[in-house]
Formats: C-alpha cells, structure tokens, sequence
C-alpha cells in the first residue's frame, strides 16, 4: 500500500479487484448459456439505444441503455425466463414493480420504469457508476472503521423499504454497491420475490434467514435483518459465520462491543434479533468513533469517498452487482 491508500484500500486495488470480480457467492450456480447479445434485444425495446450487456446474475440479465426521449443512461434488468402465459406472473409483477418504483431513497437504486414485450420482463433502473461489496471483499475483510461507515446507510434504506412494506429477501454483498462519490446503494430490492417460483424461500442460501430455508417459516422484515448480519460478519472477519457463529473478535481484532451486535443480528429466532433495521442502526452507531468525519450525506468517510477519483470511470463501471468484467468473460 502507499500514502494513496484510505482505510486500508489504494485506488490501484479497487481497479484490480473490479477486472477480477466475483459476483455470485460461493456455492450458486454460475449460468453457462450466453446472454442474448444488444443486437438480438434491440427489436424488443425501441424506445432504448442497447449500447452492451453488463452481465448476468442468477435472477436475470443487465443491460446498459439510452433512453432516447430523456437521454440519459439507464440500465434494464431482463428478468430471468420468459413468461408468455403466465397471467398470475404479470398481475403479481405489475403490482410489485409499481410498489418499487415508489421507494425513493438515497440508498435505494430507482426504479424508473417496468415492462414486458413479448414474454419478456424488465426493469429499467438508474445506473450506478461504482463497484459493488463483493469487489471489496474479493480479497478478505476490510477495516471495522470502513464497515461501521457503511452499514447504518443500509439500515437507513432497509428502514425506508420495511416502513412501506417492502422486504428485499437477497441483501447480499453482490446488491450493496458503493458509487463513485461513495455513497451506499442497495439494489434489486423485490427481485428475488418476482423471480422466485416459492416467494417465501426466495433469496440466496448463504444469507437466508432459518424462517426462509422452511416452507413453512413466515417471512417478515427481520430476514433482510439477519441477511445483514451476515454481511456484517463477513466485512469484519473476511468470512462467512458458520451455523453456530463464533464471537467476531476471536477470529479478527475489533472492538469487542461489535461481538454482541452482530450475534443478534444472527439470531436464529427472528423474535430474539433486532425488531427494526433503525434499531440495527442505533447499536451500531454506538460503536462509531466520535471523531468520524464523513462525507456530506454519503455516511462514509472523506477519504472512503475520495479514493475513486483516482479510477478512470470506465474501468470502475459496475452495475447491480455484475462488473464490465463480465462483458469480456461471460463468466459469473
């Protein structure tokens, strides 16, 4: 590392890491079939220019786009498998899309506008210029400080989507992007419940909750509470928690108040974890140091925000978790 480095990461780093992307955890299955290229769309969504695929992930595939009328830069998310005669699909996805394109939040990537043609669904969704927290985990945990800055904004968020009803079902390092300017963005809120064939098991293994893995849990708000305790878990210590999660600070040096945090994030019992991500929000904020500066309405560090400044735009260019790598690769 140099003197460039902010909390323990170099711009140098974050470019390697975004050419060298994983954004499907480990243990998901990695789509073999190519995604349809920007040719072969293009008839279906005239009211866009398809400059390129982004990639795909297990729920569908990303498309960068100019919407004409406005121009400006949009990414459409194709929902994974067509749908011709599923009347029950389109109603239940008329309904949630226009429930997600009212969560208008910082911290929320926008939902522009919704679709289908001919089978096909989609999303049109703001582009993110960034890298997402896969990419910043790739090469183990990252500082406490860096974690501590960036959880109340997923907090934040979450509260906004439980307060109108909305449970995201897959919060996972992949749906966590940070963008240039270093603010926090969850994405793909609800895109696990549409694409899901069983909405109640719905998500990705790794960062489901007990209640979710049982056809016969019931599903509320505080799953999205224990995904985040993961994710939590794996910033500090650079791994996932096993069954029986052991303490943080006997695996990485932290402050031991985090211990208890995160344990009761992971509670196995949604009744014994926090009741509201405002109330996550609160302990963390109890561990923060006081003479944290951040960046005006980021919740980040100054220096967190400033390292992509020294990243050539494109190179940094990743979209609801699937990295410009993937155009070169197709791999997942």
């Amino acid at each position: 590392m140099t003197g460039e480095t902010a909390g323990g990461l170099c711009p140098r780093c974050l470019l390697e890491m975004n050419f060298a992307s994983r954004t499907m955890p480990g243990g998901e299955p990695s789509p073999h079939v190519p995604p349809p290229s920007p040719e072969e769309i293009a008839a279906r969504f005239p009211q866009f220019e398809i400059l390129e695929c982004l990639g795909r992930g297990g729920m569908g595939i990303v498309y960068k786009a100019r919407q004409k009328t406005l121009d400006r830069l949009v990414a459409i998310k194709v929902l994974a498998g067509e749908r011709h005669d599923d009347p029950q699909f389109e109603a239940r996805f008329s309904r949630e899309a226009r429930t997600l394109a009212k969560l208008s939040h910082p911290n929320i990537v926008t939902v522009h506008d919704f679709g289908e043609s001919d089978g096909m669904f989609y999303l049109v969704m703001e582009f993110v210029d960034g890298v997402n927290l896969r990419d910043v985990l790739r090469d183990g945990r990252m500082e406490s400080t860096q974690a501590l800055a960036i959880v109340p904004s997923i907090c934040e968020a979450l509260q906004f989507a439980h307060d109108h009803g909305v449970v995201h079902r897959d919060i996972k390092p992949e749906n966590i992007l940070m963008d240039r300017d270093g603010r926090v963005k969850i994405a793909d809120f609800g895109i696990a419940t549409l694409v899901g064939a069983d909405a109640e098991r719905s998500g990705t293994p790794p960062y489901m909750a007990p209640e979710q893995e049982s056809a016969a849990g019931s599903i509320d708000h505080r799953a999205d509470i224990y995904a985040l305790g993961v994710v939590f878990y794996e910033m500090l210590t650079g791994e996932r928690p096993a069954q029986d999660p052991s303490r943080p600070s006997r695996r990485v040096e932290i402050d031991v108040r985090l211990d208890e945090i995160v344990l009761r994030a992971l509670e196995k019992e949604p009744a014994q974890r926090y009741q509201s991500a405002g109330e996550f929000r609160t302990m963390v904020e109890t561990v923060t140091s006081p003479g944290t500066q951040t960046a005006a309405g980021t919740g980040l560090p100054h220096a967190w925000s400033g390292r992509w400044r020294g990243i050539d735009r494109c190179s940094r260019r990743t979209l609801f978790g699937l990295p410009l790598w993937h155009v070169a690769t197709g791999v997942d």
